[in-house]
C-alpha cells in the first residue's frame, strides 16, 4: 500500500537532529527522501558514539546509534556541494523535488546557489524548510544554535530540576534533545501545512513557499502552560523537580522499593487514593480537599503522601491503585520500556535488514494510520549507498558521466 506521501520527494540537506528527525517522519508516512551527505564524512551524527551498530559477530560497525535514530527510509547519496558541478547536482535534484529541508547557518547555502530564491528559479512549486537556532532574522540570527543552549536560553533549565535550594538543586536539561526534537515535529507539520497550500485548487495553485524555523521560537512555545503561568501571573516559574506548578500530588514517591508516580488529576481521584491508604481524613481536611488547596498546602500534604506510600512496594501500590483507576505508574529505565508489555504489544521495536550488522533496531512510528499506515522499507543507509541509483533514476545521468564525478570526487 502506499504511504501517505508517496507522491512527495524530499531533498534533505540537514544533518544532525531537527532536520532529519523532520525528513525521517516524512519518509516514514511515504515521501521519499534523498538525504545528501558530505562525501567521505557524511552527516556529524555518524561519527556520534560509542555506541555503534554491532555486527553479527559482535564487532562495531561503522554506524552510530545516534545516527541510527533519525535517518531510516532514506537515501544517502554523497555530493560536494562546494564544487560548481556538485552545487549543480543538487539544483538538478530541486528542479524535482517538492521540500527542500535544511540547516544551515543564516545565508550559508547562498554561496552555493543554493537559497531558498536560487531553487525557486529553478522550481517555483519548491517547499524549502530553514531549521536555523535562532530564525532568518532579529539580532542573534548569526549565531548558531544547539539544543543544549536553547534549553537554556529558552527557559525549559530553569524548569527541570530540583529547586536551588534542595540536596542536588540547580538547573537540568532534559535526557533528549528535546527542543531537536520539537524542531523536526513542527518543521513536518509545517512543510505538510504548505504543500496543503500549494496543492489547494484555486487557491493560488503551484506556489511554494519559505519556511522560517528556529529552535528558539520552537522552544518558547513549548514552554506550553509554564509560559502561560508567566504571562498571567507575571511571576516566573521555579524548578519544582518531579512536581507540578498547578497539580498536587502530581509526582514522584518513594515506596518500600523505590518509586512511583502519582498523577492525580482530580479531587475524586485523591478521595481514592486517601481510602486505599487508609488516611479518609485527608480527603476531607480543608487544606487538602480541592486541587487548589492541596497547591496552596503542598508543603504539608507532601510529607505526609510520602510516610504512606513507603509503606508498601511500587508493585503493590499500583495493583491497588490502578483497580481504583487512581493514575499510577513506575519509573522505568530505557531496559525496562523496551521489556513493557504495552511497548512489546504496540511493536515499538523494528528490526530492519542492514548491510553491516544483519539487521539494525529501530523504534517505531507512534503514528497509526488505518488506510496509509507508516512503512518501513530501509534501515538508515551507508554513506552514499544510493549516490549511483539517484543520479541514474532522478536524473538519467549515464554511467560515464557518473563515472566521472566520481573519479573528480564530486561524489
Amino acid at each position: 500500500m502506499a504511504g501517505a506521501l508517496s507522491h512527495l520527494r524530499v531533498l534533505d540537506l540537514s544533518r544532525i537532529l531537527a532536520g532529519p528527525w523532520a525528513s525521517q517522519l516524512l519518509a516514514d508516512l511515504g515521501a521519499e527522501v534523498i538525504k545528501i551527505e558530505r562525501p567521505g564524512v557524511g552527516d556529524d551524527t555518524r561519527h556520534w558514539g560509542p555506541p555503534y551498530l554491532v555486527d553479527e559477530t559482535g564487532a562495531p560497525t561503522s554506524e552510530a546509534a545516534y545516527y541510527l535514530g533519525a535517518n531510516r527510509n532514506k537515501r544517502s547519496v554523497t555530493i560536494d556541494i562546494t564544487a560548481p558541478e556538485g552545487q549543480q547536482l543538487v539544483r538538478d535534484l530541486a528542479a524535482r523535488s517538492d521540500v527542500v529541508i535544511e540547516n544551515f547557518k543564516v545565508g550559508g547555502l547562498k554561496q552555493y546557489g543554493l537559497d531558498y530564491d536560487s531553487l525557486r528559479a529553478v522550481n517555483p512549486k519548491l517547499v524549502y524548510c530553514s531549521i536555523t537556532g535562532f530564525g532568518q532574522t532579529g539580532p542573534y540570527a548569526p549565531r548558531a544554535g544547539y539544543d543544549f543552549l536553547i534549553q537554556g536560553m529558552g527557559g525549559l533549565m530553569s524548569l527541570t530540576g530540583r529547586p536551588d535550594e534542595a540536596e542536588g538543586g540547580g538547573p537540568m536539561k532534559v535526557g533528549v534533545a528535546l527542543t531537536d526534537i520539537l524542531t523536526g515535529l513542527y518543521a513536518s507539520n509545517a512543510v505538510l501545512a504548505a504543500i496543503a497550500y500549494r496543492d489547494r485548487d484555486g487557491f493560488r495553485a503551484g506556489d511554494g513557499q519559505h519556511i522560517d524555523l528556529a529552535l528558539l521560537d520552537v522552544q518558547v512555545a513549548c514552554l506550553a502552560n509554564q509560559a502561560m503561568n508567566y504571562l498571567t501571573s507575571g511571576k516566573a516559574p521555579q524548578r519544582l523537580g518531579n512536581a507540578h506548578p498547578n497539580i498536587v500530588p502530581y509526582q514522584d514517591f518513594p515506596t518500600a522499593d523505590g518509586y512511583m508516580i502519582l498523577a492525580i488529576g482530580n479531587d475524586a481521584q485523591f478521595a481514592r487514593f486517601c481510602q486505599s491508604a487508609g488516611q479518609p481524613a485527608l480527603a476531607a481536611d480543608a487544606r487538602f480537599a480541592t486541587n487548589a488547596a492541596r497547591v496552596a498546602h503542598r508543603d504539608e500534604l507532601i510529607p505526609r503522601l510520602n510516610a504512606l506510600t513507603v509503606t508498601r512496594s511500587t508493585a503493590e501500590w499500583i495493583a491497588r491503585l490502578e483497580s481504583l483507576a487512581v493514575p499510577c505508574g513506575p519509573i522505568n529505565t530505557v531496559a525496562d520500556v523496551f521489556d513493557d508489555a504495552q511497548v512489546k504489544a504496540r511493536g515499538l521495536r523494528v528490526d530492519l535488514p542492514h548491510p553491516l550488522a544483519g539487521t539494525a533496531p529501530q523504534v517505531a512510528c507512534p503514528i497509526r494510520l488505518s488506510e496509509t499506515p507508516v512503512s518501513y522499507r530501509n534501515a538508515p543507509p551507508l554513506l552514499g549507498a544510493d549516490t549511483d541509483a539517484v543520479l541514474a533514476e532522478v536524473l538519467a545521468l549515464p554511467s560515464s558521466v557518473r563515472d566521472d564525478l566520481r573519479t573528480r570526487k564530486i561524489v
